[in-house]
Protein backbone atom coordinates (compact mmCIF):
# COMPACT_ATOMS: atom_id res chain seq x y z
CA UNK A 1 0.00 0.00 0.00
CA UNK A 2 1.37 3.41 -0.93
CA UNK A 3 2.16 5.90 1.76
CA UNK A 4 -0.75 8.16 2.63
CA UNK A 5 -0.29 11.87 2.07
CA UNK A 6 -0.76 14.15 5.05
CA UNK A 7 -4.25 15.63 5.34
CA UNK A 8 -6.15 17.60 7.93
CA UNK A 9 -7.03 15.16 10.74
CA UNK A 10 -10.61 14.82 11.94
CA UNK A 11 -11.80 16.68 15.03
CA UNK A 12 -12.31 13.63 17.31
CA UNK A 13 -8.78 12.32 16.88
CA UNK A 14 -7.30 15.80 17.42
CA UNK A 15 -9.29 16.14 20.66
CA UNK A 16 -8.08 12.74 21.84
CA UNK A 17 -4.45 13.63 21.04
CA UNK A 18 -4.71 17.05 22.69
CA UNK A 19 -6.31 15.63 25.83
CA UNK A 20 -3.76 12.85 26.21
CA UNK A 21 -1.11 15.45 25.49
CA UNK A 22 -1.82 16.99 28.90
CA UNK A 23 0.34 14.14 30.16
CA UNK A 24 3.15 15.70 28.13
CA UNK A 25 2.49 19.08 29.75
CA UNK A 26 2.87 17.49 33.19
CA UNK A 27 6.00 15.70 31.98
CA UNK A 28 7.50 19.03 30.87
CA UNK A 29 6.36 21.00 33.90
CA UNK A 30 7.64 18.58 36.51
CA UNK A 31 11.01 18.15 34.80
CA UNK A 32 11.40 21.85 33.97
CA UNK A 33 10.21 23.47 37.20
CA UNK A 34 13.20 22.20 39.13
CA UNK A 35 15.51 24.52 37.16
CA UNK A 36 14.15 27.68 38.80
CA UNK A 37 13.31 26.02 42.12
CA UNK A 38 16.69 24.35 42.64
CA UNK A 39 18.49 27.38 44.05
CA UNK A 40 15.72 27.88 46.62
CA UNK A 41 15.70 24.19 47.51
CA UNK A 42 19.46 24.32 47.99
CA UNK A 43 19.06 27.21 50.45
CA UNK A 44 16.01 25.79 52.24
CA UNK A 45 17.46 22.32 52.78
CA UNK A 46 21.18 23.25 52.79
CA UNK A 47 22.03 21.17 49.72
CA UNK A 48 25.45 21.09 48.09
CA UNK A 49 26.03 20.40 44.38
CA UNK A 50 25.96 16.62 44.76
CA UNK A 51 22.89 16.62 46.99
CA UNK A 52 21.13 18.97 44.56
CA UNK A 53 21.98 16.63 41.68
CA UNK A 54 20.29 13.81 43.62
CA UNK A 55 17.12 15.87 44.17
CA UNK A 56 17.02 16.88 40.50
CA UNK A 57 17.68 13.31 39.40
CA UNK A 58 15.13 11.68 41.73
CA UNK A 59 12.46 12.26 39.10
CA UNK A 60 14.59 10.44 36.56
CA UNK A 61 15.12 7.42 38.81
CA UNK A 62 11.36 7.22 39.33
CA UNK A 63 10.80 7.57 35.58
CA UNK A 64 12.88 4.45 34.92
CA UNK A 65 10.62 2.50 37.30
CA UNK A 66 7.53 4.07 35.72
CA UNK A 67 8.62 3.09 32.23
CA UNK A 68 9.13 -0.51 33.39
CA UNK A 69 5.67 -0.62 35.01
CA UNK A 70 3.98 1.05 32.05
CA UNK A 71 5.06 -1.69 29.65
CA UNK A 72 2.89 -4.14 31.59
CA UNK A 73 0.10 -1.74 32.56
CA UNK A 74 -0.73 -0.66 29.00
CA UNK A 75 -1.30 -4.28 28.08
CA UNK A 76 -3.29 -5.31 31.15
CA UNK A 77 -5.51 -2.34 31.96
CA UNK A 78 -5.24 -0.46 28.67
CA UNK A 79 -3.58 2.69 27.43
CA UNK A 80 -6.33 5.06 28.63
CA UNK A 81 -6.55 3.73 32.18
CA UNK A 82 -2.78 3.74 32.47
CA UNK A 83 -2.77 7.47 31.67
CA UNK A 84 -5.45 8.02 34.32
CA UNK A 85 -3.31 6.18 36.88
CA UNK A 86 -0.39 8.45 35.99
CA UNK A 87 -2.64 11.48 36.60
CA UNK A 88 -3.36 10.26 40.14
CA UNK A 89 0.37 9.86 40.78
CA UNK A 90 1.00 13.36 39.45
CA UNK A 91 -1.45 14.80 41.98
CA UNK A 92 0.11 12.88 44.87
CA UNK A 93 3.67 13.76 43.84
CA UNK A 94 2.97 17.45 43.31
CA UNK A 95 1.27 17.80 46.69
CA UNK A 96 4.03 15.84 48.41
CA UNK A 97 6.74 18.03 46.85
CA UNK A 98 4.97 21.28 47.69
CA UNK A 99 4.28 20.35 51.31
CA UNK A 100 7.61 18.63 51.98
CA UNK A 101 8.91 19.44 55.49
CA UNK A 102 12.33 17.91 54.82
CA UNK A 103 14.63 16.97 51.97
CA UNK A 104 13.85 13.27 52.58
CA UNK A 105 10.11 13.82 51.99
CA UNK A 106 10.89 15.98 48.97
CA UNK A 107 13.07 13.23 47.56
CA UNK A 108 10.33 10.60 47.97
CA UNK A 109 7.72 12.87 46.37
CA UNK A 110 10.02 13.60 43.44
CA UNK A 111 10.57 9.88 42.88
CA UNK A 112 6.77 9.43 42.82
CA UNK A 113 6.48 12.19 40.23
CA UNK A 114 9.13 10.40 38.24
CA UNK A 115 7.09 7.20 38.21
CA UNK A 116 4.15 9.20 36.82
CA UNK A 117 6.37 10.81 34.19
CA UNK A 118 7.84 7.45 33.16
CA UNK A 119 4.37 5.98 32.72
CA UNK A 120 3.19 9.02 30.77
CA UNK A 121 6.20 9.08 28.45
CA UNK A 122 5.28 5.59 27.27
CA UNK A 123 1.49 5.52 27.51
CA UNK A 124 0.66 8.87 25.89
CA UNK A 125 2.67 8.49 22.62
CA UNK A 126 1.46 4.88 22.41
CA UNK A 127 -2.19 5.86 22.91
CA UNK A 128 -2.05 8.67 20.36
CA UNK A 129 -0.14 6.56 17.83
CA UNK A 130 -2.68 3.74 18.01
CA UNK A 131 -5.61 6.16 17.68
CA UNK A 132 -4.29 8.34 14.84
CA UNK A 133 -4.64 7.78 11.07
CA UNK A 134 -1.39 6.96 9.28
CA UNK A 135 -1.35 10.18 7.26
CA UNK A 136 -1.32 12.36 10.39
CA UNK A 137 0.23 10.09 13.01
CA UNK A 138 3.55 11.91 13.14
CA UNK A 139 1.97 15.32 13.70
CA UNK A 140 -0.49 14.04 16.30
CA UNK A 141 2.16 12.18 18.30
CA UNK A 142 4.32 15.30 18.03
CA UNK A 143 1.57 17.11 19.96
CA UNK A 144 2.91 15.17 22.94
CA UNK A 145 6.32 16.81 22.54
CA UNK A 146 4.64 20.18 21.99
CA UNK A 147 2.84 19.72 25.31
CA UNK A 148 6.17 18.83 26.94
CA UNK A 149 7.69 22.08 25.69
CA UNK A 150 4.65 24.08 26.80
CA UNK A 151 4.97 22.48 30.23
CA UNK A 152 8.62 23.52 30.40
CA UNK A 153 7.73 27.08 29.39
CA UNK A 154 4.92 27.28 31.93
CA UNK A 155 7.31 25.97 34.58
CA UNK A 156 9.84 28.67 33.70
CA UNK A 157 7.19 31.41 33.91
CA UNK A 158 5.94 30.04 37.22
CA UNK A 159 9.52 29.97 38.51
CA UNK A 160 9.89 33.64 37.63
CA UNK A 161 6.51 34.58 39.11
CA UNK A 162 7.28 32.99 42.47
CA UNK A 163 11.03 33.63 42.62
CA UNK A 164 10.51 36.63 44.91
CA UNK A 165 7.86 35.03 47.11
CA UNK A 166 8.66 33.58 50.51
CA UNK A 167 8.54 29.77 50.21
CA UNK A 168 7.64 30.33 46.56
CA UNK A 169 9.23 27.02 45.62
CA UNK A 170 6.23 25.28 47.22
CA UNK A 171 3.92 26.98 44.70
CA UNK A 172 6.32 26.16 41.87
CA UNK A 173 6.19 22.45 42.69
CA UNK A 174 2.52 22.29 43.72
CA UNK A 175 0.75 23.93 40.78
CA UNK A 176 1.15 20.75 38.72
CA UNK A 177 -1.94 19.49 40.55
CA UNK A 178 -4.20 21.56 38.26
CA UNK A 179 -3.41 19.93 34.87
CA UNK A 180 -3.19 16.52 36.56
CA UNK A 181 -6.79 16.77 37.75
CA UNK A 182 -7.92 17.95 34.29
CA UNK A 183 -6.09 15.01 32.68
CA UNK A 184 -7.75 12.46 34.95
CA UNK A 185 -11.31 13.64 34.42
CA UNK A 186 -10.75 14.32 30.72
CA UNK A 187 -9.58 10.76 30.07
CA UNK A 188 -12.80 9.42 31.57
CA UNK A 189 -14.61 10.33 28.36
CA UNK A 190 -11.82 9.35 25.93
CA UNK A 191 -12.14 6.10 23.93
CA UNK A 192 -9.83 3.14 24.54
CA UNK A 193 -7.09 2.40 22.02
CA UNK A 194 -8.64 0.42 19.11
CA UNK A 195 -5.51 -1.76 18.83
CA UNK A 196 -5.72 -2.65 22.52
CA UNK A 197 -9.41 -3.52 22.13
CA UNK A 198 -8.60 -5.90 19.29
CA UNK A 199 -5.86 -7.52 21.38
CA UNK A 200 -8.53 -8.23 24.02
CA UNK A 201 -10.98 -9.69 21.51
CA UNK A 202 -13.34 -6.69 21.66
CA UNK A 203 -13.64 -6.47 17.89
CA UNK A 204 -16.89 -4.54 17.50
CA UNK A 205 -15.83 -1.94 20.07
CA UNK A 206 -12.55 -1.47 18.23
CA UNK A 207 -14.34 -1.00 14.91
CA UNK A 208 -16.66 1.57 16.48
CA UNK A 209 -13.70 3.54 17.85
CA UNK A 210 -11.94 3.47 14.47
CA UNK A 211 -15.10 4.71 12.73
CA UNK A 212 -15.31 7.54 15.24
CA UNK A 213 -11.67 8.54 14.91
CA UNK A 214 -10.94 7.97 11.21
CA UNK A 215 -12.34 7.33 7.74
CA UNK A 216 -15.21 4.80 8.11
CA UNK A 217 -14.63 3.33 4.65
CA UNK A 218 -11.15 2.10 5.65
CA UNK A 219 -12.22 0.37 8.85
CA UNK A 220 -12.76 -3.19 7.46
CA UNK A 221 -9.34 -3.26 5.77
CA UNK A 222 -7.61 -1.75 8.79
CA UNK A 223 -9.27 -4.20 11.17
CA UNK A 224 -8.01 -7.07 9.02
CA UNK A 225 -4.47 -5.65 9.10
CA UNK A 226 -4.57 -5.25 12.89
CA UNK A 227 -5.75 -8.81 13.45
CA UNK A 228 -3.11 -10.19 11.08
CA UNK A 229 -0.41 -8.18 12.85
CA UNK A 230 -1.51 -9.46 16.27
CA UNK A 231 -1.58 -13.04 15.05
CA UNK A 232 2.06 -12.98 13.98
CA UNK A 233 3.97 -11.40 16.85
CA UNK A 234 3.66 -13.54 19.96
CA UNK A 235 1.83 -12.91 23.22
CA UNK A 236 3.31 -9.52 24.03
CA UNK A 237 5.87 -10.69 26.60
CA UNK A 238 9.32 -9.19 27.13
CA UNK A 239 11.00 -12.38 25.96
CA UNK A 240 9.19 -12.09 22.62
CA UNK A 241 11.44 -9.12 21.88
CA UNK A 242 14.40 -11.49 21.60
CA UNK A 243 12.95 -13.11 18.48
CA UNK A 244 15.41 -12.68 15.58
CA UNK A 245 12.87 -10.73 13.49
CA UNK A 246 12.51 -8.08 16.20
CA UNK A 247 16.09 -7.56 17.30
CA UNK A 248 17.06 -5.01 14.66
CA UNK A 249 14.04 -2.81 15.22
CA UNK A 250 14.47 -3.08 18.99
CA UNK A 251 18.05 -1.85 18.67
CA UNK A 252 16.95 1.10 16.54
CA UNK A 253 14.28 2.14 19.05
CA UNK A 254 16.57 1.81 22.06
CA UNK A 255 19.44 3.59 20.32
CA UNK A 256 17.27 6.53 19.32
CA UNK A 257 15.83 6.78 22.83
CA UNK A 258 19.36 6.97 24.26
CA UNK A 259 20.55 9.42 21.60
CA UNK A 260 17.75 11.84 22.47
CA UNK A 261 19.27 12.21 25.95
CA UNK A 262 23.04 11.82 25.59
CA UNK A 263 23.15 14.71 23.10
CA UNK A 264 22.62 16.93 26.15
CA UNK A 265 19.15 18.43 25.92
CA UNK A 266 18.28 18.07 29.58
CA UNK A 267 21.43 19.86 30.68
CA UNK A 268 19.62 22.88 29.24
CA UNK A 269 16.22 22.02 30.70
CA UNK A 270 17.47 21.27 34.22
CA UNK A 271 20.37 23.70 34.46
CA UNK A 272 19.67 26.54 31.99
CA UNK A 273 19.64 29.17 34.74
CA UNK A 274 22.93 27.75 36.06
CA UNK A 275 24.44 27.88 32.54
CA UNK A 276 23.44 31.51 32.03
CA UNK A 277 24.84 32.50 35.42
CA UNK A 278 28.15 30.85 34.53
CA UNK A 279 28.08 32.66 31.16
CA UNK A 280 27.86 36.09 32.76
CA UNK A 281 24.25 36.76 33.72
CA UNK A 282 24.93 38.18 37.18
CA UNK A 283 21.35 38.74 38.34
CA UNK A 284 19.34 35.54 38.96
CA UNK A 285 16.20 37.15 37.53
CA UNK A 286 18.03 38.00 34.27
CA UNK A 287 19.20 34.39 34.01
CA UNK A 288 15.64 33.15 34.49
CA UNK A 289 14.33 35.50 31.78
CA UNK A 290 17.06 34.28 29.41
CA UNK A 291 15.77 30.78 30.16
CA UNK A 292 12.25 31.98 29.28
CA UNK A 293 13.52 33.01 25.83
CA UNK A 294 15.05 29.56 25.28
CA UNK A 295 11.97 27.66 26.43
CA UNK A 296 9.67 29.88 24.33
CA UNK A 297 11.70 29.05 21.24
CA UNK A 298 11.50 25.39 22.27
CA UNK A 299 7.70 25.61 22.05
CA UNK A 300 7.60 27.54 18.78
CA UNK A 301 10.10 25.30 17.01
CA UNK A 302 8.04 22.21 17.83
CA UNK A 303 5.41 23.51 15.41
CA UNK A 304 7.95 22.96 12.63
CA UNK A 305 7.86 19.25 13.42
CA UNK A 306 4.06 19.20 13.60
CA UNK A 307 3.82 20.82 10.19
CA UNK A 308 6.50 18.86 8.36
CA UNK A 309 6.95 15.45 10.00
CA UNK A 310 4.23 13.87 7.83
CA UNK A 311 5.29 15.86 4.76
CA UNK A 312 9.09 15.59 4.54
CA UNK A 313 9.47 12.58 6.83
CA UNK A 314 11.16 11.63 10.07
CA UNK A 315 14.69 11.11 8.70
CA UNK A 316 15.06 14.50 7.06
CA UNK A 317 13.96 16.33 10.19
CA UNK A 318 16.46 14.30 12.22
CA UNK A 319 19.36 14.96 9.86
CA UNK A 320 18.75 18.71 9.54
CA UNK A 321 17.99 19.18 13.24
CA UNK A 322 20.94 17.21 14.56
CA UNK A 323 23.30 19.11 12.27
CA UNK A 324 22.00 22.36 13.77
CA UNK A 325 22.38 20.96 17.29
CA UNK A 326 26.08 20.33 16.64
CA UNK A 327 26.52 23.94 15.52
CA UNK A 328 24.75 25.22 18.64
CA UNK A 329 26.82 23.08 20.99
CA UNK A 330 30.11 24.10 19.38
CA UNK A 331 29.09 27.76 19.65
CA UNK A 332 28.06 27.31 23.28
CA UNK A 333 31.48 25.87 24.03
CA UNK A 334 33.08 28.90 22.38
CA UNK A 335 31.06 31.10 24.75
CA UNK A 336 33.00 29.70 27.68
CA UNK A 337 36.30 29.72 25.79
CA UNK A 338 36.17 33.51 25.49
CA UNK A 339 38.31 35.52 27.92
CA UNK A 340 36.74 36.00 31.34
CA UNK A 341 34.52 39.08 31.47
CA UNK A 342 34.05 39.30 27.69
CA UNK A 343 30.78 41.16 27.09
CA UNK A 344 29.90 39.05 24.06
CA UNK A 345 29.81 35.86 26.13
CA UNK A 346 26.32 36.37 27.55
CA UNK A 347 24.78 37.21 24.18
CA UNK A 348 26.56 34.33 22.43
CA UNK A 349 25.44 31.85 25.08
CA UNK A 350 21.82 32.86 24.55
CA UNK A 351 22.06 32.63 20.74
CA UNK A 352 23.87 29.28 20.90
CA UNK A 353 21.32 27.77 23.27
CA UNK A 354 18.45 29.01 21.11
CA UNK A 355 19.99 27.42 17.99
CA UNK A 356 20.57 24.15 19.84
CA UNK A 357 17.09 24.01 21.42
CA UNK A 358 15.26 25.02 18.22
CA UNK A 359 17.01 22.29 16.24
CA UNK A 360 16.30 19.71 18.94
CA UNK A 361 12.66 20.81 19.16
CA UNK A 362 11.86 19.94 15.54
CA UNK A 363 14.02 16.82 15.32
CA UNK A 364 15.13 14.56 18.16
CA UNK A 365 12.53 15.93 20.58
CA UNK A 366 9.34 14.84 18.78
CA UNK A 367 10.68 12.38 16.22
CA UNK A 368 12.04 9.91 18.78
CA UNK A 369 8.65 9.64 20.52
CA UNK A 370 6.99 9.16 17.13
CA UNK A 371 9.43 6.44 16.07
CA UNK A 372 9.32 4.35 19.24
CA UNK A 373 5.51 4.50 19.19
CA UNK A 374 5.21 3.23 15.62
CA UNK A 375 8.04 0.88 14.68
CA UNK A 376 7.01 -2.13 16.80
CA UNK A 377 4.28 -4.70 16.07
CA UNK A 378 1.08 -4.26 18.10
CA UNK A 379 1.45 -7.35 20.29
CA UNK A 380 4.89 -6.32 21.57
CA UNK A 381 4.53 -2.55 21.31
CA UNK A 382 4.02 -2.06 25.05
CA UNK A 383 7.01 -4.15 26.22
CA UNK A 384 9.22 -2.83 23.41
CA UNK A 385 8.38 0.78 24.22
CA UNK A 386 9.03 -0.03 27.87
CA UNK A 387 12.59 -1.10 27.07
CA UNK A 388 13.19 1.95 24.86
CA UNK A 389 11.65 4.36 27.36
CA UNK A 390 13.65 2.87 30.24
CA UNK A 391 16.78 3.36 28.15
CA UNK A 392 15.73 6.96 27.51
CA UNK A 393 15.26 7.75 31.20
CA UNK A 394 18.41 5.88 32.20
CA UNK A 395 20.43 8.01 29.78
CA UNK A 396 18.60 11.08 31.07
CA UNK A 397 19.59 10.15 34.63
CA UNK A 398 23.22 9.64 33.60
CA UNK A 399 23.35 13.10 32.00
CA UNK A 400 21.68 14.80 34.96
CA UNK A 401 23.95 13.13 37.51
CA UNK A 402 27.14 13.95 35.64
CA UNK A 403 26.57 17.39 34.10
CA UNK A 404 27.69 19.59 37.01
CA UNK A 405 30.56 17.20 37.68
CA UNK A 406 31.66 17.41 34.02
CA UNK A 407 31.57 21.20 34.19
CA UNK A 408 33.85 21.12 37.22
CA UNK A 409 36.22 18.42 35.96
CA UNK A 410 36.44 19.14 32.21
CA UNK A 411 35.41 22.78 32.08
CA UNK A 412 32.38 24.41 30.47
CA UNK A 413 33.70 24.61 26.91
CA UNK A 414 35.00 21.05 26.86
CA UNK A 415 31.73 19.67 28.27
CA UNK A 416 29.61 21.19 25.49
CA UNK A 417 32.13 20.14 22.85
CA UNK A 418 31.88 16.61 24.22
CA UNK A 419 28.11 16.72 23.66
CA UNK A 420 28.74 18.04 20.15
CA UNK A 421 30.97 15.06 19.38
CA UNK A 422 28.37 12.63 20.71
CA UNK A 423 25.71 14.29 18.53
CA UNK A 424 27.93 13.94 15.46
CA UNK A 425 28.33 10.20 16.07
CA UNK A 426 24.59 9.88 16.63
CA UNK A 427 23.94 11.63 13.31
CA UNK A 428 26.01 8.98 11.55
CA UNK A 429 23.82 6.28 13.12
CA UNK A 430 20.65 8.05 11.93
CA UNK A 431 21.95 8.33 8.37
CA UNK A 432 22.96 4.67 8.23
CA UNK A 433 20.25 2.88 10.21
CA UNK A 434 17.01 4.81 10.77
CA UNK A 435 14.26 3.99 8.23
CA UNK A 436 11.53 6.30 6.96
CA UNK A 437 8.02 5.44 8.23
CA UNK A 438 6.06 8.44 6.92
CA UNK A 439 2.51 7.72 5.75
CA UNK A 440 2.45 3.99 6.56
CA UNK A 441 -0.03 2.33 8.87
CA UNK A 442 1.34 0.76 12.03
CA UNK A 443 0.66 -2.65 10.54
CA UNK A 444 2.54 -1.83 7.31
CA UNK A 445 5.51 -0.68 9.37
CA UNK A 446 5.38 -3.85 11.45
CA UNK A 447 5.32 -6.08 8.37
CA UNK A 448 8.41 -4.30 7.01
CA UNK A 449 10.45 -3.81 10.16
CA UNK A 450 9.17 -6.19 12.78
CA UNK A 451 7.86 -9.46 11.48
CA UNK A 452 10.23 -9.84 8.52
CA UNK A 453 13.39 -8.51 10.12
CA UNK A 454 14.17 -6.53 6.96
CA UNK A 455 14.56 -2.76 6.76
CA UNK A 456 13.63 -0.49 3.92
CA UNK A 457 16.66 1.32 2.56
CA UNK A 458 16.99 4.52 4.62
CA UNK A 459 15.34 7.48 3.00
CA UNK A 460 12.84 5.61 0.82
Amino acid sequence: MAAEEATTPRGPVVRVAALAGLGGLLFGYDTGVISGASQFLAERFDLGDQALEVVVSAVLAGAIVGALLAGQLVGRIGRRRTIMLAAVLFVAGALGSALAPSDEVLLIARVGLGVAIGITSLAVPLYISESAPAANRGALVALFQLAVTVGILVATLVDEAFSGVSEGWRWMLGLAVVPAVILFFGMLSAPPSPRWLVSKGRIEEAADVLRHLGAPERVPALMAEIREDLAGTGAGRLRDLLAPALRTVLVIGVAMAIIQQITGINTVIYYDVNIFERAGFVDASDAIWAAVVVTTMNVLATFIAIRYIDRVGRRRLLIVGMTGMIVGLVALGLTFALPSGEEAASALSLVALVVYVVCFAFSLGPVVWVLIAEIYPTAVRGPAMSVATMANWSANLLVALTFLTLLDELGEAETFWLYAGITALALVFVVLRVPETRGKTLEEIASTLGTSGDLDQPGR
